[in-house]
């Protein structure tokens, strides 16, 4: 199973200038395939903290990366450069059909400064832009790498979902409410198997506290076992226990 990492690189999200779109639309185009965000960073564009998350998510041999941000050709998109020296151990070099994009979207604009977006990693494979043309690039159909702008990402990212990563079964979960401390069923739930997708969400309500569990699983009878389980469990220890 592929773990799904998205980086959106652009100060102007932390200083509320701007409002990100990007994480809800990928966790649900996600999750709609049976697939499930591992991380997700909001970062501004500093060239060490960039390097630092690629390579932290470079150190999962499971990763899968969509990076929203930094291609464009202004001085602070530094998004290609780190992520060729991160990913490829090479620099940029130009990319003769992105070149030709370019300067068939831009003409004589498209230089000094347009062309540069021409530049990418080595080995870097394009993906189509459908607004302007200029588009972003993969790299060993692991690593995706798209622009800021929601109306030429996330068709990118719907095109590279199809592409590369199957659609997976669909997960069956339960939820159901156990009128408890969160510590009085940590023993129960050491005793769930650590295939199953599991959490436990404390709350108050009043003075009384109780906990949201969370049982998940493409196999429904072991969902509807273990869950059955739980409550049994929850009950033998004098707990109430409520379905959601």
């Amino acid at each position: 199973m592929y773990h799904f990492y998205s980086v959106i690189t652009g100060s102007e999200l932390l200083n509320g200038r701007r409002v990100d779109k990007h994480f809800l639309f990928l966790n649900e185009a996600l999750r709609e395939r049976g697939l499930f965000h591992t991380a997700n960073f909001v970062i501004n564009d500093t060239p060490a903290l960039i390097q630092n998350c690629f390579n932290t998510i470079l150190q999962d041999p499971k990763s899968v990366l969509f990076s929203f941000g930094g291609i464009g050709a202004t001085p602070d998109d530094l998004t290609r450069a780190i992520a060729s020296d991160v990913f490829t151990g090479q620099p940029l070099s130009l990319h003769v059909k992105a070149k030709e994009l370019i300067e068939a979207q831009f003409g004589a604009e498209a230089y000094p400064h347009r062309i540069n977006m021409a530049m990418l990693p080595p080995s870097a494979t394009l993906l189509p832009n459908p607004v302007n043309n200029v588009p972003g690039f993969q790299l060993f159909d692991r690593f995706f790498f798209v622009p800021g702008f929601p109306s030429m990402a996330w068709p990118m990212i719907t095109n590279a979902l199809e592409t590369y990563f199957p659609r997976q079964a669909k997960a069956f979960s339960q939820t159901f409410v156990v009128e408890s401390p969160e510590n009085d069923l940590i023993e129960i739930m050491e005793t769930l198997p650590k295939e199953m997708t599991f959490s436990s969400l404390p709350r108050f309500v009043g003075e009384k506290r109780e906990v949201e569990i969370y049982l998940s699983h493409v196999d429904v009878s072991m969902v509807e076992t273990w869950a059955t389980y739980f409550k049994n469990a929850s009950r033998q220890k004098g707990k109430i226990v409520r379905d959601c």
